[in-house]
């Protein structure tokens, strides 16, 4: 079983190194990585071009121009060779068995179609600082779960086939295209949550989630969530109203506000707890 980690790079060659030497130690030999290159410049290209010139696991591609992060990482899953797919920034690193943790679900379970670990945050030097607490087992073949507030989030993989039969990543996201593939796979089949922190995500002033896009991420999630209602056939959500076309990121989330409350939480954990006695 092949597992394709798909690397979207524009402009973090500086970086790259960690995440180079992260695949390099996998205990999961079975893997290929596809670097897609977002119109970097030359010597950025080089830099990484180099560095995976001696592993021919590694792939190198270029856009003709720089297209943003949707169109790229949508073109990284049609260049996957492999089963499984993962996504993998320049930046950011990943553990030894994060890999073969993630192979041996989809091995054991047929039914299952993504998984999902938890994240170290870290320094521009990747040095921890603290885990993503918020991870954790979600319930399954609920059509009222948004990932409201996150929990599905790095490190992620997912089959490749079962992703052919959704309506696929949305290429005109710039931001919140992770969270809309989550929540499209969500909807065909199993989730599973490896209770490990598997991936090193580096906080620094280059990263696409720190710079000023930051500002308009809840405005992309809010749409990635409204698509998600549409898709899922919703009118009504807690007794209220879906409005029929999109109308801000303030009603969207309004609308879930009730997903907070301690009633909704208990009911939540024991119907998580019931899932994973009965499957």
């Amino acid at each position: 079983m092949k597992f394709s980690i798909l690397i979207a790079h524009y402009n973090n060659a500086h970086f790259f190194k960690d995440c180079f030497d992260s695949l390099q130690k996998q205990t999961y030999k079975d893997w290929e990585a596809i670097i897609l290159d977002d119109a970097s410049s030359d010597h950025e290209k080089k830099i990484v071009q180099e560095m995976i010139s001696k592993d021919k696991r590694f792939k190198f591609f270029e856009n003709e121009k720089n297209s943003g992060v949707g169109v790229t990482k949508s073109k990284l899953i049609e260049l996957a060779e492999g089963e499984i797919c993962g996504f993998l920034d320049p930046d950011d690193a990943i553990t030894p068995t994060a890999i073969q943790q993630c192979i041996d679900i989809f091995r054991a379970k047929k039914n299952t179609v993504l998984t999902y670990s938890r994240f170290m945050t870290c320094d521009q030097d990747l040095q921890p600082i603290a885990p993503f607490r918020s991870a954790m087992q979600v319930p399954n073949g609920d059509p009222y779960f948004f990932n409201f507030p996150i929990q599905i989030a790095h490190f992620v993989s997912f089959r490749k086939e079962v992703y052919e039969q959704t309506e696929k990543m949305n290429p005109d996201l710039k931001i919140g295209e992770d969270q809309d593939l989550y929540l499209k796979m969500y909807e065909k089949g199993k989730v599973q949550f490896i209770d490990d922190t598997n991936y090193f995500y580096r906080t620094h002033q280059g990263g696409i989630s720190q710079n000023d896009n930051k500002k308009k991420s809840h405005e992309y999630f809010a749409q990635v969530i409204f698509s998600t209602m549409k898709r899922r056939g919703l009118t009504m959500i807690n007794g209220k109203k879906i409005p029929d076309h999109y109308t801000g990121a303030e009603q969207i989330f309004g609308l879930l506000q009730y997903q907070h409350q301690l009633p909704f939480r208990i009911k939540k954990k024991i119907k998580i707890t019931l899932q994973s006695i009965f499957g």
